[in-house]
């Protein structure tokens, strides 16, 4: 199959861009002609790139020759498109009509009905623009800086909702959860169910690691900021008693670092990298992940089901699907630390734990290797074919 991948990149390297390597080199691998067309953000210095952006973000006619070009030239069975914005913008969905040719997107965030992608307002989870023509909400609350700048990011999605390019130009989406399907056929882009797959992303096999070859520790890594439900994690550090190693880095990295002064069971390592944190991780007791919004797909989890490590996580709406309660990890109430300190405490003499470890690794091998999710991708493009 001859496949025209198309990606935006950010000004900052993300998960987006990971995703979209993988998916690049796995389709590569199994004997398909994949072309890239890649876009790229760069940072906005005068008032007129900015005033020129705001309109170029909406329709921008350079990006749609470029893929005309490339369509013309390479001539593909299938575009898949990971991120259009901002450069890239919706134009590309209009040159791809004009020639007939199927588009899949993957919905990597909730950019489509969210003015901050994120559905959360003040770290916590917000949906007032989801059932809204054109979500005003979004402006009315500043959600992506100011509400100026929300008003011209705002506009991209929103114009295009209502120009029907969403409903009528992509011919098929894939959500990463049975979540985030919901929530966007569910909302006033008019998709329907038949529109939208559930895809997750795959993550390296890092290898499975029994109960018995565990430290005494539980893990955190990610951003030290509150909606990833770093103050719940503080209060908990203060009155347990197990030891709990936090990797990251982010505005309560100087508060996390008094607190190893204070409490001598809490060890922070900072910023660290791949290799460093997946030793960690195999070595854990379980990775905790005290969220207070909704997450994606969190990669760290898929990473830690690789290693057989369950997780001990909010009871919010998405993550306490992605992973199940007494079966790969354990639920405790979202911003509640007195419950995730129950948690913790009460791991090590749980008679469950070593078939949480056995049933995290199983969750990865049936949901998040390379081969099961390409079965899943096969399926999706033979779909729109």
């Amino acid at each position: 199959m001859k496949i025209l991948l198309v990606h935006n990149r950010y000004l900052q390297y993300g998960g987006e861009d990971a995703v979209f390597e993988a998916e690049t080199n796995l389709l590569r691998q199994k004997g398909h002609t994949v072309e890239q067309l890649i876009f790229q953000n760069v940072a906005l210095e005068g008032t007129w790139d900015k005033i020129k952006t705001s309109f170029t973000s909406i329709y921008n006619f350079v990006s749609a020759k470029k893929i005309k070009q490339i369509i013309a030239s390479f001539k593909p069975d299938l575009i898949h498109v990971h991120n259009f914005w901002k450069e890239a913008s919706p134009s590309i969905f209009f040159e791809t009509q004009r020639h007939h040719i199927p588009v899949v997107m993957t919905l990597h965030n909730y950019r489509l009905i969210c003015s901050n992608a994120l559905l959360m307002r003040e770290n916590k989870p917000c949906e007032l623009c989801i059932h809204q023509r054109f979500p005003f909400s979004g402006i009315k609350y500043g959600c992506f800086g100011n509400k100026l700048i929300t008003a011209q990011t705002t506009a991209i999605t929103g114009i295009h909702k209502m120009l029907g390019t969403w409903k009528n130009k992509i011919t098929h989406y894939i959500c990463l959860t049975e979540f985030a399907k919901q929530k966007f056929t569910h909302s006033s882009l008019q998709l329907k169910d038949s529109q939208i797959s559930v895809k997750p992303n795959f993550v390296k096999d890092f290898g499975y690691n029994n109960a018995d070859s565990r430290e005494n520790f539980f893990l955190f890594v990610g951003r030290l900021s509150e909606e990833k439900g770093i103050k719940t994690l503080i209060e908990v550090c203060k009155n347990t008693s197990q030891n709990v190693e936090i990797i990251g880095s982010g505005d309560f990295e100087k508060e996390i670092q008094t607190l190893c002064q204070t409490y001598p069971n809490i060890k922070f390592w900072g910023f660290k990298d791949k290799t460093f944190i997946m030793e960690r991780l195999k070595h854990s007791q379980a990775l905790l992940m005290p969220s207070v919004w909704y997450e994606g797909l969190p990669t760290t989890i898929l990473e830690a089901f690789s290693t057989g490590t369950p997780v001990i996580v909010s009871d919010i709406e998405n993550l306490n699907t992605i992973v199940t309660d007494g079966y790969n990890g354990i639920h405790f109430k979202t911003a509640n630390p007195k419950s995730l300190q129950e948690k913790i405490d009460n791991f090590s003499s749980s008679p469950q734990r070593e078939v949480l470890y056995q049933n995290a690794r199983k969750t990865f091998e049936e949901n998040y290797t390379e081969e099961v999710v390409y079965e899943k991708l096969m399926k999706i493009y033979h779909l729109c074919l």
